[in-house]
């Protein structure tokens, strides 16, 4: 995606031509970017019926890949779909893909799997009986370095992230349109993203990441009742309680946003992003603070620790 002052984005990356030659895994087979296709019955397109993981690759090998595995393993056994493969050949595919396109460094895999083709373009997943579709779309994909220095602005939106017997928000589904509309809406107020609340109205998470506030020496972060509890987020918390900074998970609202030291987010892609506005109320000087800079060293030498050969 190409960036600008006016469209930003925590997925934002710097342009890299490589991705206009790339190579996809779709169902064992390895092909070009071109002749990478699903079926129109398929129902992850028709229904989003399926599940995936974005995992980085560092130093020629998969950050906290184990971790990505139990989380697809999870989701597959809550949606009740078999995945065919083991988690030994869930690997293999992905270093396959890797391989096949020369990546060893900053790089993006969506890992994707569907409940697979329908006989009927119905709901009913009886009707899914191909067995399922297995992508994964590898980029070569560096974090835009404008993504650190400007920083997201984000537009508190009345679209929430749900109750768990509705659409549990920790099952990390195709099915992302609460989210998409979400993004829509801070969009359509000038923003970047959105800072998206729980059933309660206390602060969630925002429409692709997890979401962290520094207040006088203080880590905060949402109880994680009502989010993806994701990888990077759960890392930044673990990495707190090493490194004895307060880390609070607990209830707060969006006014205690507002005056915030630090705000940043967190997510596979960008590690860790900066806030630099809320609801047009700017925080701190736009840029990464002193707090969110430590830990994001800590990140990058946990990431350095756990890829070392």
């Amino acid at each position: 995606m190409a960036t600008d002052e006016k469209h930003f984005s925590t997925h934002a990356a710097e342009i890299d031509p490589r991705n206009d030659e790339l190579k996809i895994y779709v169902n064992g087979t390895i092909v070009p970017k071109n002749q990478a296709v699903v079926s129109v019955y398929d129902s992850g397109f028709m229904l989003g019926d399926g599940i995936w993981e974005g995992i980085r690759y560092y130093n020629g090998k998969w950050a906290f890949l184990d971790e990505h595995m139990d989380r697809l393993f999870g989701a597959a056994k809550a949606i009740d779909l078999d995945l065919k493969l083991n988690r030994a050949e869930f690997e293999q595919a992905l270093d396959d893909t890797a391989a096949a396109n020369g990546m060893t460094e900053n790089v993006h895999a969506r890992l994707m799997v569907t409940r697979g083709i329908k006989e009927k373009p119905f709901q009913d997943p009886r009707l899914s009986q191909s067995g399922p579709t297995i992508v994964i779309i590898m980029e070569h994909s560096k974090p835009s370095t404008e993504l650190v220095s400007q920083g997201i602005r984000l537009h508190t939106v009345p679209i929430v992230r749900g109750l768990p017997m509705s659409q549990d928000p920790k099952l990390n589904s195709h099915s992302k349109l609460n989210c998409i509309l979400a993004g829509i809406h801070a969009q359509k107020a000038g923003a970047d993203e959105a800072l998206m609340l729980d059933p309660h109205g206390f602060v969630n998470t925002t429409n692709g990441c997890n979401f962290f506030i520094v207040r006088k020496g203080e880590v905060w972060t949402s109880t994680g009742d009502y989010c993806m509890n994701g990888i990077t987020r759960k890392k930044v918390i673990q990495l707190c309680k090493d490194n004895n900074i307060p880390i609070l998970e607990k209830n707060f609202s969006v006014t205690e946003t507002y005056d915030a030291d630090e705000v940043f987010l967190t997510g596979t892609f960008g590690a860790q992003t900066p806030v630099s506005e809320i609801d047009g109320r700017n925080i701190g000087d736009g840029q990464a603070g002193p707090m969110t800079e430590r830990i994001r060293g800590l990140y990058f030498d946990l990431l350095q620790r756990v890829t070392a050969d």
